[in-house]
């Protein structure tokens, strides 16, 4: 166990030793390498910074002016009615936005009925199968100029409702 430990906190420096070795190997200028790479990550922090201002405003609208709990209580006695936790549901719908603001209904959720509750169970589990899809393609289609997301949107959409869907029903085989 001890060398893993070890191996785990040197990996970090022997990867970049490896990359500094592999350069002077090639004949390549590592330094300026680096320079360059730093600053086309710089140019695409610019790119993206309005899509990514944009969808935190738009975190925040959704919460504060209760547009996400209306729609929870429109799809509350749907979810109901099909064994669904209704208290999940904002969580469900958040997930498709943001990390940080379902990570902060997650953690709400932990203090209210407990990581170790089947809701927690559920949550917690639905976290690991699902995407932040909204925000993963306004970024990273964005940063490569991607403009056609028609097909990619729905099968992410189908993907990300059959997480939840497994979830839900691996939870219920293992903790109902």
């Amino acid at each position: 166990m001890k060398f893993i430990l070890l191996l785990s906190d040197l990996m970090i420096p022997l990867v970049l030793i490896y990359i500094l070795f592999y350069g002077y190997s090639k004949k390549t200028n590592v330094y300026d390498a680096f320079v360059d790479g730093a600053e086309d990550g710089f140019k695409t922090v610019f790119k993206i910074a309005p899509t990514l201002i944009g969808l935190m405003v738009a975190v925040g609208i959704l919460r504060a002016s209760g547009t996400l709990d209306l729609l929870s209580n429109i799809i509350s006695p749907i979810a109901e009615r099909i064994g669904y936790p209704t208290e999940v549901v904002p969580l469900t719908f958040m997930r498709l936005v943001s990390s940080s603001a379902s990570t902060g209904i997650l953690l709400d959720l932990f203090k209210t009925y407990g990581p170790d509750s089947f809701i927690g169970k559920f949550v917690s589990v639905m976290m690991s199968s699902t995407e932040t899809v909204f925000y993963t393609m306004s970024v990273y289609f964005m940063a490569v100029n991607i403009t056609k997301t028609k097909y990619t949107l729905v099968g992410a959409l189908i993907a990300n409702f059959a997480g939840v869907i497994a979830s839900l029903w691996i939870c219920n085989i293992l903790w109902k």
